[in-house]
């Protein structure tokens, strides 16, 4: 929806560039909060706020589930807008940038004007080279994939976004939603963004500090802290040594983690990392045909023999008794 001309400028103006087979539940919850944000009610005029696709020939844009965008604007001067936003898509569609729009990334950078990263829309930026020296939040989905195509960077996959300075990377799906509300209160106001959330029946704005939604485990925690903490555990279960190598990642002192895990799971960080391995080793022993040295390595185990004895610790049987009891 392009915005109307007018004599005064709203006070958040958002343009976007989508990527073939771009992710629309990501674009519409930003853009919806976005509309809800801009005017009384749900009138949508876009008073306060306004935004724009771009493009650069003006073609529809076919999201990933085959729904077509029609562009707002041409690559207009990028100094226009408070942020770009540039929303990614499908792994296996994701494309480096035309050269133009790259130019005119650049050219906005020089301009001051912010980018955003959304959903996968992070990996464009970076072969674009536009993340170099920045962090970058990705979805703990995309993680691995991000890996491969980014060898020696680390992602951040714990946190639903991350703004650095001039950079906002989102993980995608609602998370969306509240690097929105996050410009919003920016830009707009507290009120209206506290609006908008209640009428998208999102219960409050979460900030950039708040960990990504659980992988499926036993382990409930409603401190944010050992919330990350658990997600990082499920994330690095194969190459994660230490508690020390944790906390290195998490930023805080082990006493300060220990503490945090005691008062909410009764666990040691330890404790929790072995937990979540024999949780992975249940799910890899009922879902893969891999043999038991192969599942120990996958969940993290120095080799089947300790694997056995942790895994007999916590489910009183072997590996081999559980796949069994699976298909019996």
């Amino acid at each position: 929806m392009a915005s109307p001309n007018r004599q005064t400028r709203p006070a958040l103006n958002v343009g976007f560039i989508l990527a073939n087979r771009f992710t629309l539940s990501a674009f519409a919850s930003f853009i919806d909060m976005l509309r809800l944000s801009a005017d009384e009610g749900d009138n949508s005029r876009p008073i306060l706020c306004s935004w724009s696709v771009i493009s650069l020939d003006m073609k529809p844009i076919s999201a990933s589930c085959g729904v077509r965008i029609h562009p707002d604007t041409n690559l207009i001067d990028p100094a226009s807008f408070d942020y770009l936003v540039v929303v990614g898509g499908l792994i296996d569609h994701i494309e480096s940038l035309d050269r133009h729009y790259v130019d005119y990334l650049q050219t906005a950078v020089a301009k001051n004007v912010p980018l955003i990263g959304l959903c996968t829309g992070s990996f464009i930026l970076h072969r674009a080279g536009l993340m170099n020296g920045y962090k970058c939040c990705v979805s703990w989905f995309h993680r691995t994939d991000f890996l491969e195509q980014f060898d020696g960077l680390e992602p951040v996959s714990d946190r639903i976004f991350v703004v650095d300075r001039d950079r906002i990377s989102c993980s995608g799906g609602t998370s969306a939603v509240h690097v929105a509300a996050h410009l919003v209160k920016r830009h707009v106001g507290l009120r209206q963004a506290r609006k908008s959330l209640h009428i998208l029946m999102v219960d409050e704005a979460l900030d950039d500090s708040k960990a990504q939604p659980f992988l499926p485990t036993s382990l409930k925690a409603k401190d944010n802290l050992v919330q990350r903490a658990v997600l990082m555990m499920q994330q690095e279960t194969e190459n994660l040594r230490s508690i020390e190598q944790l906390c290195k990642m998490l930023g805080v002192g082990r006493r300060s983690l220990e503490m945090r895990f005691k008062t909410n799971l009764n666990k040691s960080p330890a404790e929790a990392l072995s937990h979540i391995r024999v949780e992975e080793a249940q799910r890899l022993l009922g879902e893969t045909s891999a043999t038991i040295t192969e599942v120990a390595h996958r969940a993290g185990f120095f080799d089947a023999s300790h694997f056995n004895k942790v895994f007999r610790r916590h489910t009183g049987q072997t590996a081999s008794a559980y796949r069994q009891s699976l298909s019996g």
